[in-house]
């Protein structure tokens, strides 16, 4: 099963769960920042990704500033990325989209019907 893992105060969060809807798409919720992804999904996903660190992180929020992980980012292990993402939701890139180890971060309308979208 699909699982959408969005933040409700989120304005993206609610145009991507709008869009699913919409077209739908079976999915399970959660809120990724009460209970953000488990450290070791997160590390099976940043280890099977083509994606970059940078990818899974929500560069434009606070928490990612604060910490100054623009500095950091570049020489962080995955192990190290996972262990942050893990105990501080803010710092996804949301909303995160899962099936298995295919995902994406964020909302664009074109990513979701390419990933989404059953294609029977």
């Amino acid at each position: 099963m699909k699982m959408f893992y969005c933040y409700s105060k989120c304005s993206t969060c609610k145009k991507a769960k709008k869009w699913l809807d919409e077209h739908d798409v079976q999915y399970d919720s959660q809120d990724l920042v009460e209970v953000p992804p488990a450290r070791a999904d997160l590390l099976q996903w940043l280890n099977n990704s083509s994606q970059p660190l940078r990818y899974f992180f929500n560069t434009s929020g606070q928490h990612y500033r604060q910490q100054n992980l623009k500095e950091k980012l570049p020489t962080m292990t995955n192990e190290e990325a996972a262990d942050l993402l893990s105990q501080d939701g803010k710092l996804i890139k949301r909303p995160l989209m899962v099936d298995g180890d295919h995902l994406t971060c964020g909302f664009k309308e074109a990513v979701y019907e390419e990933n989404w979208l059953d294609q029977d």
